[in-house]
């Protein structure tokens, strides 16, 4: 490997100053290239070129049922979707509202998971990390039916719990109806992620047992507790793991559309609540055929997305530590 990197190292110092490649350098170019070549392939005939078709259909009034009557309109649908349709606007508000509930609490509890499920002393440990991910294995409109029994209003057995151990009324129709009520049902759907959090938590256990644990021996030397050896190596040796867990978290949940859409068909019940932007993507698109506009939305979506991205990678500096990595004051 040392060698192969030297030779690459010297064919970018013979490039720089103007050489031509060695034969060796020439095929091992050629080599990269033709193991790289299926993902370019994938890549351009998958993204690239279905992402530059949306553009063009968002200059277009476009309907795929009548294809022959498709008539450039320029920028039209964009101006329709930032100024004169206020649904983009609600829908956009009742997904971050809904991420700014669902995100954090599903980070904290697959780091929680992972911090407990990292101890070597614990009973079972692996049985344990296997029954957490399992759940992650069940197809998520299955998840959806299945959550949707649990939170029935009157029959739903965290209900039933509720009312057995406070004596709240719980069940029935005064009782808590989670994905009836407004101010409940974006808790509701957050119990959805949690309920598949393992994937996110066996990527917290790799990045926890990655920490070195000469750091944790010197601490309980020093006479640190647990809790500031969590808080003064364990926290900051994982920023990055946390970094990338909340990009993902981010960009998955601007793009939250399954749960409404099995329960409520996309309806918005109760009173709107449930009609996020990807909701309302789909109405546009498969429900009204206005692929034009739909793919507006759609590009919409990618540069929010991409803007809060740019924000977080701007504010990793201030809190993400990688190993090894040098910081000028």
């Amino acid at each position: 490997m040392a060698y192969v990197a030297d030779l690459r190292l010297t064919g970018l110092k013979r490039a720089k100053n103007g050489r031509k490649m060695s034969p060796l350098q020439k095929r091992e170019a050629l080599w990269g290239l033709l193991f790289l070549s299926p993902w370019m392939i994938g890549f351009i005939g998958l993204y690239l070129l279905p992402m530059l078709a949306s553009f063009v259909f968002s200059l277009m009034d476009f309907n795929p049922a009548v294809p022959d009557q498709a008539r450039f309109i320029g920028f039209a649908n964009w101006h329709r979707a930032l100024f004169e349709d206020q649904e983009v606007r609600l829908s956009f508000l009742r997904t971050l509202h809904f991420a700014a509930i669902s995100l954090p609490t599903t980070l904290a509890l697959a780091l929680f998971l992972a911090i407990l499920l990292n101890s070597r002393h614990l009973l079972g440990v692996r049985l344990f990390r296997t029954l957490f991910y399992m759940p992650a294995m069940i197809p998520t409109v299955a998840t959806v039916i299945i959550w949707n029994g649990v939170l029935n209003e009157h029959t739903g057995w965290i209900n039933v719990l509720i009312e057995r151990l406070t004596g709240f009324k719980a069940t029935g129709t005064e009782g808590l109806r989670w994905l009836a009520d407004p101010k409940l049902v974006y808790y509701a759907y957050t119990m959805f992620g949690l309920w598949g959090v393992g994937p996110a938590m066996v990527i917290f256990l790799a990045g926890l047992q990655g920490v070195p644990t000469e750091l944790y021996e010197a601490a309980e030397i020093d006479g640190a507790n647990w809790f500031q050896r969590l808080v003064r190596i364990t926290i900051p040796m994982i920023t990055p793991v946390i970094f990338y867990q909340l990009v993902l978290g981010v960009i998955g949940a601007l793009q939250t559309f399954l749960a409404p859409f099995v329960l409520n068909n996309g309806t918005g019940f109760p009173e709107g609540k449930t009609r996020f932007y990807m909701i309302y993507f789909y109405k546009q698109s498969f429900t009204f055929f206005n692929m034009g506009y739909g793919a507006t939305l759609a590009w919409l979506m990618l540069i929010v997305a991409l803007i809060l991205t740019v924000i977080l990678f701007g504010t990793s500096r201030y809190w993400v530590y990688y190993a090894g990595e040098e910081r000028w004051s």
